[in-house]
């Protein structure tokens, strides 16, 4: 039998080897620059919108980064660089919606400006996306968050509408995009907000106004 010091020092080094290789692991999950949008591709808008439904049936198979730098663009990316505007209306142009992207790999925020996603949270989250089952294991998950100190009062009644309808306009050009691709998504209301705006480290007047999962159709 071996001895105890000996069983000791094996069952150290293997704790090492297991520590390193998690940091190893966290270490390799970091920003990511997407490529440019693909914007010559997709049905015409009448047929995307003759197309467009909600689907709760995802497969886990991964987007590719194209799919998802496509996505993104057609949410909220910038589509006049000269005046940095928007794919998605805002009130007073306000700019006031922020879209993160719960994956496998963790959380990241969407930077239109950089076309780029940073990254929030490393791990799989995608439990705390949303209460229906399916968001646990479908690719992507995308929360709309409406900074509404941007649009004025964040209690007035005004501001509240504002904020979710420039959420719902970001959300409906995801739809489109996905007839457009194929793809299958539905937006959700059904998500803890207070445990989101909390994984999400959001300000006070930051608040979650909806949740999409996206995917290949199971």
């Amino acid at each position: 039998m071996l001895h105890n010091s000996i069983i000791k020092k094996i069952y150290f080094t293997a704790l090492i080897i297991l520590i390193n290789l998690s940091l190893t692991s966290a270490q390799d999950i970091k920003d990511i620059q997407l490529p440019q949008p693909q914007t010559e591709i997709g049905k015409p808008v009448m047929q995307a919108l003759l197309l467009r439904s909600s689907s709760r049936n995802f497969d886990s198979k991964p987007l590719p980064l194209q799919e998802i730098s496509n996505l993104l663009w057609a949410a909220i990316g910038i589509n006049r660089t000269e005046s940095g505007k928007r794919t998605a209306p805002s009130a007073k142009n306000a700019q006031d919606v922020d879209v993160y992207v719960v994956m496998q790999e963790g959380i990241y925020l969407y930077d239109a400006k950089t076309h780029s996603l940073n990254l929030i949270t490393a791990g799989d989250l995608r439990q705390y996306a949303g209460t229906q089952n399916f968001v646990k294991t479908a690719p992507v998950n995308l929360i709309y968050v409406s900074d509404l100190s941007k649009l004025g009062n964040p209690d007035s009644d005004d501001t509240k509408i504002y904020s979710a309808a420039d959420c719902a306009f970001a959300a409906q050009n995801v739809y489109l995009y996905c007839a457009s691709q194929n793809l299958a998504t539905v937006v959700r209301g059904s998500i803890d907000r207070t445990k989101l705006a909390e994984i999400l480290n959001l300000k006070e007047n930051q608040k979650v106004i909806l949740a999409q999962t996206v995917g290949y159709e199971k």
